[in-house]
């Protein structure tokens, strides 16, 4: 069975919290919550080591930031990316504009 996550930002997340999980067949995917790059790449890393196989990270992480979690979890999981380069949960924003400011 495929162990797969897709995972997005908003400011406020708790990861622990704001997660739900979806079985099928053939794969369970994790949905979870983290609000900021260093948050994603922390969890990421967690979640690989309990063998999570692909990440999906949502269209709020930048360049940057899906950079940072790529090299977190050092191959251990696929890592791939929603594209929004202006997100609307981020008041059409990427999170890469975001992060100095305000910590994503």
């Amino acid at each position: 069975m495929l162990r797969a996550v897709f995972m997005f930002i908003v400011p406020g997340a708790d990861p622990q919290r704001q997660r739900a999980v979806v079985q099928a067949e053939v794969a369970e995917v994790l949905t979870v919550a983290v609000c900021s790059y260093e948050q994603a790449a922390t969890v990421a890393t967690a979640l690989a080591d309990e063998g999570y196989a692909a990440i999906e990270l949502c269209g709020g992480f930048g360049h940057a930031g899906v950079a940072q979690v790529a090299a977190a979890v050092q191959g251990r999981a696929a890592v791939g990316v929603v594209r929004f380069d202006h997100h609307p949960l981020l008041g059409h924003r990427s999170g890469d504009q975001l992060a100095p400011a305000s910590g994503l």
